[in-house]
């Protein structure tokens, strides 16, 4: 199954603790919705934010987006409890806060290998410590694993950096664990939410990176990353083109094209071709 088939331009974080929020959701261009139980929920309000994201999970009503519950970690009071709402509930994604060896996410794989309700609930990845970092070859490759989650704030943190470039190689070194394995890879957060021409700086670098999208906390954020990440009316009509062009070549027993004065191989056709379902993929999105 190709697990970046269809699109992650825009991750958005929700609190499970506000209802009004999940609702709204519902409404939103966001292509995915990340309900959050650990960071964006106070600790007096776990146990209600968990009864409520059950409730709207039964309830459903999201459409075409993709829907993944953050849970606390499991050496956390919480994380126990949190885990076995996920097993009676079977959601199509758990996001694993904290995640620094693929022993971690086996552990959680094998629970949910016992939830009929789970027999197709994916494992995603919060990217947030050294650790992670560092072995992000073998998550990437850890039982249900599906997708890597960059915690930027978190990763600054333990690593005293004070710059998004200082954050580069380990956000690459992710990137290319994800590409290797298959599996997706969205960014991390921009802060400053109401500032639109840095947020569209930093997805515009992290599209450049290769990421398949980025995540937001609020929804003013989602028109941005969504122009971002999806491909440009240019790449659309390039992608066409070369297309075209060489399977003419092709035809005429040619192995190489030549588009606006460039070589197009079967490498630049394959890209050509991601290009064009990922544009497919998201028309198909928005008009649902």
């Amino acid at each position: 199954m190709d697990l970046r088939a269809r699109p992650y331009r825009s991750v958005l974080y929700i609190p499970a603790s506000k209802d009004r929020a999940m609702d709204k959701a519902k409404t939103l261009a966001a292509d995915a919705i990340i309900f959050d139980l650990e960071d964006a929920v106070a600790i007096d309000e776990k146990a209600a934010a968990r009864d409520l994201l059950a409730a709207q999970l039964a309830a459903g009503g999201y459409g075409k987006r993709a829907l993944i519950v953050r849970i606390n970690g499991m050496d956390t009071p919480w994380g126990g409890d949190d885990l076995a709402m996920v097993l009676a509930t079977g959601p199509e994604a758990v996001l694993l806060p904290k995640v620094g060896s693929a022993e971690q996410v086996a552990a959680i794989a094998a629970r949910l290998d016992e939830s009929p309700a789970c027999a197709a609930t994916q494992i995603w990845a919060m990217m947030e410590s050294p650790e992670g970092v560092l072995n992000a070859a073998s998550i990437a490759r850890a039982p249900r694993m599906a997708g890597f989650v960059m915690g930027t704030n978190d990763l600054a943190k333990d690593l005293g950096s004070r710059t998004r470039g200082a954050l580069h190689m380990a956000l690459q070194q992710c990137l290319l664990a994800a590409r290797a394995a298959g599996i997706v890879c969205v960014d991390g957060v921009y802060n400053a939410f109401k500032d639109e021409d840095g947020l569209a700086a930093e997805s515009a670098e992290g599209r450049d990176f290769g990421f398949d999208g980025k995540t937001l906390i609020h929804p003013a954020q989602i028109a941005i990353a969504n122009a971002a990440f999806a491909p440009s009316t240019a790449e659309i009509d390039l992608a066409r083109r070369q297309i075209e062009a060489f399977d003419a070549a092709v035809a005429d027993g040619q192995g190489v094209a030549v588009v606006d004065g460039r070589i197009v191989e079967n490498l630049h056709v394959e890209t050509a071709r991601a290009t064009l379902a990922k544009a497919d993929a998201i028309a198909k999105m928005e008009t649902a």
